[in-house]
């Protein structure tokens, strides 16, 4: 059975309907899946699973949350991380989503495997939120 962690922090809700989206998915290919918030994530949640997905919306300057997400992604920088396969996902309002092409890139150069991404523009459609639980089934079977 895949273990997946599923990281993520929302503010309106968008980010947290996708998480739980990409979790029902997984969990329908038996995955067995740990759902935090970033506030409660561990290094450990991370490290100790198969697969991991992170969620943030884009917040100022076009970046992920700043207060949270970031610097727990940024803890990541100097530990051994060996190709981790991870998927990316988040919503953005105002801004382009480039935010997602740039946490992409920062994942990639940290040593991850981004695997894939999902963005949405404010709130998620019926095909995006298929997209999300897709994802999920997608992760569980890698």
């Amino acid at each position: 059975m895949k273990k997946m962690s599923i990281i993520y922090w929302s503010n309106g809700g968008n980010v947290e309907v996708l998480a739980n989206k990409i979790k029902e998915g997984a969990e329908s290919s038996n995955a067995n899946v740990n759902m935090k918030l970033v506030s409660e994530a561990k290094i450990q949640d991370v490290t100790e699973s198969d697969v991991v997905a992170f969620g943030s919306p884009s917040m100022d300057n076009n970046r992920i949350e700043q207060l949270e997400m970031e610097p727990f992604i940024n803890e990541f920088k100097m530990l051994p991380v060996n190709g981790k396969k991870v998927a990316l996902f988040g919503s953005y309002g105002w801004d382009n989503g480039q935010f997602m092409e740039d946490w992409k890139e920062k994942m990639k150069d940290y040593g991850f495997d981004v695997i894939d991404t999902l963005v949405v523009r404010e709130t998620p459609n019926e095909q995006q939120l298929n997209n999300a639980y897709d994802l999920g089934k997608k992760l569980a079977n890698l």
